[in-house]
């Protein structure tokens, strides 16, 4: 079963509408998936309300739908109100993009998303620092291994600076188009290829699942 914290539906740069996102995850054998579209202050309402809405496919599909937003290209020193504003307005779960080496990500943003307290994830942090890491674990950040191409090309350092700092691994799609998808098996691949031994890499799924499970218990 695959957990998927980090998915990008036709609201942001994705192809496929909610429904068909859904769908083609619980093919693959998804157990839940959360919908986290790019974010900034123009869009977040409207995101979120798609999002929510989403969740009609719960009882159909019987996959958990989690709205939520990734937080992208805002200035750090903006982002925790944005985090912040994103819980209140009924978010599930917050991602923040990550300073990915393959996208221009202003520098201090891993430093602002693992200081908030209102992140959950941070996606694809590139080559962040042991300090920020240690911050992340602090404050109960995880930090993503990405099976997504380009963002991937620093699992290894992202894996290696989680363990040292004791911080929470979590492996996510990032997906944006069908290809994207990850089923639970390859999800596990991508972990020990990061460099993590085999009971490493299944914990890092079941963070997912405590995270998920955390979400729930929240619902009202």
């Amino acid at each position: 079963m695959m957990i998927d914290l980090h998915t990008h539906t036709l609201f942001s740069d994705g192809e496929l509408t909610p429904s068909e996102l859904v769908r083609r995850a619980k093919v693959c054998g998804y157990e839940a998936i959360a919908l986290t579209d790019h974010a900034d202050f123009t869009n977040i309402d409207f995101l979120l309300k798609g999002a929510k809405k989403a969740r009609y496919l719960e009882e159909g599909y019987d996959i958990k739908v989690l709205a939520g937003v990734e937080i992208t290209h805002v200035p750090p020193k903006l982002i925790p109100s944005l985090a912040r504003l994103a819980k209140e307005s009924g978010a599930e779960i917050v991602v923040v993009h990550g300073e990915s080496p393959v996208e221009p990500v202003a520098a201090l943003t891993n430093l602002a998303a693992v200081e908030c307290g209102d992140v959950d994830i941070l996606a694809h942090p590139g080559f962040i620092t042991e300090e920020e890491a240690k911050l992340a674990a602090d404050h109960g950040v995880c930090l993503e291994i990405t099976s997504r191409y380009g963002h991937n090309v620093t699992n290894g350092h992202v894996a290696q600076m989680g363990k040292q700092a004791g911080a929470k691994l979590v492996v996510n799609s990032d997906t944006h188009s069908p290809g994207d998808l990850v089923t639970g098996e390859k999800a596990l691949v991508v972990a020990r290829g990061a460099g993590l031994t085999e009971q490493e890499a299944r914990d890092a799924l079941e963070n997912s699942k405590g995270l998920l499970m955390k979400i729930l218990n929240n619902r009202v």
